[in-house]
């Protein structure tokens, strides 16, 4: 076939011929090859499986029936054996073939004529509506009704909006058929081989899927917030260096980038699985608050300065190690005993976790403040900090602690079944009830796990603060969670987002109050740059819901 010659569904049969019919012939031997080999053993293990959870079964029978299909077994293991280097050389010759006809005899001109194909689908929308305009202009210079004049164009936009639409269609099954070209290739490889993929071959396919399925709109959607802050950071960068005299970039401030997000990660990745139930948590300042004053007073250097409820606590008789490990727990247990107080209102009588929170906000500040009188209990001990966060030549090994939460919460969201409940109870909770789901379990266990994040996120930001715990620290934090998770791309809708999400989130946040700060912006004008981004963040967020609803 020549090149650029526009070929039909014929044409393209008929080139593919000689290689479906080589390779089937070639598929065909090793199918008899591995009917009683490969086949028999993928066979018999489902089997065993099976028989194991047969319930209709006596123990004796379920013995002797699984011990009846490992003999199977065993048979038709040494029959693959035998057949393995016969398979092996069948399909070595397949794939040679392939790699030899494949793309010159087939897969290029049918690219090629796609390529035609397309210019000639445009040439025919621009000869449309070359003649529907003229079609127009003749109806029109037969009116004089300003009325009819107005139909008449009215009409003339809907022919437009058909031709267009046309087009795209046209344009849709072009692309369609490379892409099936394409995938052709790989579907003769996946029945040789059984789905085994080299590297490159699974990039190539990946490659192609995403060029196949990519849409701009789409894609600015979920992106065009991510460059408008990159463009921010490099105005930011090319602007501190003229202002201050100094790179913002430098290897130390990202340094202090991350290790300022660290505790803040482990407060996003808290209420990030709330969010994902379609709801929030405003007492996360206030937890922190709480956190930071239990352990400054368990942690404190001596006897502590200030009192709760008038009673002077005293910690230094024990060790150092116990004393960390009881901060530890104090705060994990006082932040997970309100988040679940929260997550029972919320999922028991369906309280809005909004209501729910905000009364957790209001009692633990008042209980707090009320308890202490609202002093700051001062420094730590300052041996505390290098326990638990130590430097390694310069750097902050609190970051390893944020990685450590990351992993682990990416684990329960991606690979336990809580995470998976989580994501169907978010996305459809009607849903998630009806096939077996107990949305009061997940709903609660959310609460619980972001009540022990934030317990871990208070007491690191004591030892990365050297204590200075008291109930007004921490206020306003919740609004930085919350903000993180919403730019990272938790949806407030239901069911979505990623770990890999919040962790940008919060990254990016931490990153924009830094640059702020290092200029000298004032404190109130950067809450202006944080409002705006959470408002283009929800804005774009509900573009992609609308679009998909």
């Amino acid at each position: 076939m020549a090149t650029g010659k526009i070929l039909s569904a014929a044409d393209e049969l008929q080139l593919r011929q000689p290689i479906d019919e080589y390779v089937g012939g070639i598929q065909k031997q090793i199918n008899d090859l591995r009917q009683d080999g490969t086949d028999k053993v993928i066979t018999t293990l489902s089997a065993i499986e099976s028989a194991k959870r047969d319930r209709s079964l006596s123990k004796d029978e379920k013995a002797a029936k699984i011990t009846n299909l490992k003999t199977q077994l065993e048979q038709a293991k040494k029959v693959e054996e035998k057949n393995k280097g016969a398979i092996a050389q069948l399909i070595g010759q397949a794939e040679t073939y392939i790699k030899a006809h494949f793309d010159k005899e087939y897969y290029q001109p049918v690219v090629a004529s796609c390529a035609a194909e397309k210019v000639a689908a445009k040439e025919k929308y621009q000869a449309k509506v070359a003649q529907l305009k003229k079609e127009q202009q003749q109806a029109i210079a037969k009116l004089s009704d300003h009325q009819e004049i107005k139909e008449e164009k009215y009409v003339h936009k809907n022919k437009l909006f058909d031709a267009k639409m046309d087009l795209q269609s046209e344009l849709r099954e072009i692309k369609d058929r490379k892409h099936l070209a394409f995938t052709h290739k790989y579907h003769l490889l996946d029945l040789l081989r059984l789905s085994k993929f080299s590297f490159k071959e699974t990039f190539d396919q990946r490659r192609e899927n995403y060029v196949y399925s990519f849409n701009r709109r789409d894609f600015l959607l979920r992106n065009g917030l991510y460059f408008a802050i990159l463009i921010i950071f490099i105005i930011l960068a090319i602007v501190t260096p003229i202002i201050k005299g100094s790179p913002l970039l430098t290897y130390n401030n990202v340094l202090n980038i991350l290790q300022q997000a660290s505790p803040q990660m482990f407060l996003a990745l808290g209420v990030a699985g709330l969010i994902l139930l379609t709801g929030t948590d405003l007492s996360i300042g206030r937890m922190v608050g709480m956190g930071m004053t239990a352990a400054t007073i368990i942690m404190h250097q001596g006897i502590n300065t200030g009192g709760v409820m008038g009673h002077i606590f005293d910690f230094s008789h024990m060790s150092l190690g116990g004393r960390v490990v009881l901060a530890l727990v104090v705060c994990v247990v006082l932040c997970t005993i309100f988040t679940t107080i929260a997550g029972l209102f919320t999922a028991k009588f369906l309280m809005h976790p909004f209501i729910s929170t905000m009364a957790n906000m209001l009692i633990i500040f008042g209980l707090v403040t009320y308890a202490t009188k609202g002093v700051s209990f001062g420094a730590i001990d300052p041996a505390i900090p290098n326990m638990i966060i130590p430097k390694l030549n310069s750097f902050p090994t609190i970051i390893f602690w944020a990685l450590a939460a990351i992993v682990v919460v990416w684990f329960i969201w991606n690979k336990t079944r809580f995470g998976k409940n989580l994501y169907a109870v978010g996305g459809n909770p009607e849903a998630a009830a009806v096939s077996g789901i107990s949305v009061f379990a997940v709903t609660v266990g959310a609460f619980i796990l972001a009540g022990i994040l934030y317990g871990f996120g208070s007491w690191l930001e004591c030892a990365r603060m050297v204590g200075s715990g008291s109930a007004a620290y921490g206020q306003g934090w919740e609004m930085n969670a919350i903000a993180a998770c919403v730019v990272g791309g938790i949806s407030f809708t239901g069911g979505i987002g990623k770990i890999s999400g919040v962790v940008v989130g919060v990254i990016i946040f931490t990153a924009l109050t830094y640059a702020l700060t290092i200029l000298g912006i004032d404190t109130n004008l950067q809450f202006v740059f944080s409002g705006l981004i959470i408002l283009v963040a929800v804005t774009l967020d509900c573009l992609k819901y609308v679009q998909k609803k």
